[in-house]
C-alpha cells in the first residue's frame, strides 16, 4: 500500500517485487594437455576435461557432462521440493538424462536435453499428482530456465503399495 496526497492509504497497481541474489562462485585450475580440475570452497575438486570427441581425457568429468547433470540435479532437487510442500511421500527418484550437442551455424549447443525419471511414491498417491508436480518442477527449474535447450522430462512413476 502507498499512502495519497491525503495521507490516507491506497491500493497501488504496482506489484511489489522482491530480488533476491546469489552468487556462486567457482575456480579452475588447468593441470596439463586440456585438463584441469575444477572446485568451490567447502566441496571436493573434481579432474576435468574436454570430451574424448575434443581430444580430451576419457573417464573424467566434462563441462558438457556437468551441464547436463546440472539440469537433472536441478529438476530433482525443485521436484523434491514440491513433494514436500504437497506432503506427497517420495519413496525413491533415480533417473538418467540425456543432452543432444549439434553443430549448428559453425557453433557446438545443446539443442535438448532429455530426463527419465522413475519415481517410487507412497501408497495412496494418485499418479496424476505425481505429473502435476513433475510439470511444476519443469517449469521451475532454474537451471533449466537459464539455458535455451529443450528440456523435456520422460516420468515412469510406480506408486508403492501399501
Amino acid at each position: 500500500m502507498r499512502r495519497g496526497a491525503d495521507g490516507e492509504h491506497m491500493e497501488s497497481a504496482e506489484p511489489v517485487v522482491r530480488t533476491k541474489s546469489f552468487t556462486y562462485k567457482t575456480s579452475t585450475t588447468w593441470t596439463e594437455g586440456r585438463s584441469g580440475t575444477i572446485g568451490s570452497e567447502g566441496k571436493p575438486t573434481l579432474k576435468i576435461s574436454s570430451p574424448p570427441e575434443f581430444k580430451g581425457e576419457r573417464g573424467v568429468w566434462t563441462p558438457e557432462d556437468l551441464f547436463v547433470g546440472s539440469v537433472e540435479v536441478c529438476h530433482m532437487t525443485t521436484f523434491l521440493a514440491f513433494a514436500a510442500q504437497k506432503k506427497i511421500p517420495i519413496v525413491s527418484y533415480k533417473s538418467h538424462a540425456n543432452g543432444v550437442l549439434e553443430y549448428i551455424d559453425g557453433d557446438y549447443r545443446f539443442t535438448r536435453i532429455v530426463i527419465f525419471p522413475t519415481i517410487t511414491v507412497g501408497h495412496g498417491v494418485v499418479e496424476t499428482d505425481v505429473h502435476a508436480l513433475l510439470r511444476e518442477a519443469e517449469k521451475h527449474c532454474l537451471v533449466a530456465n537459464s539455458i535455451a535447450s529443450i528440456v523435456e522430462v520422460n516420468p515412469t512413476i510406480i506408486v508403492h503399495p501399501g
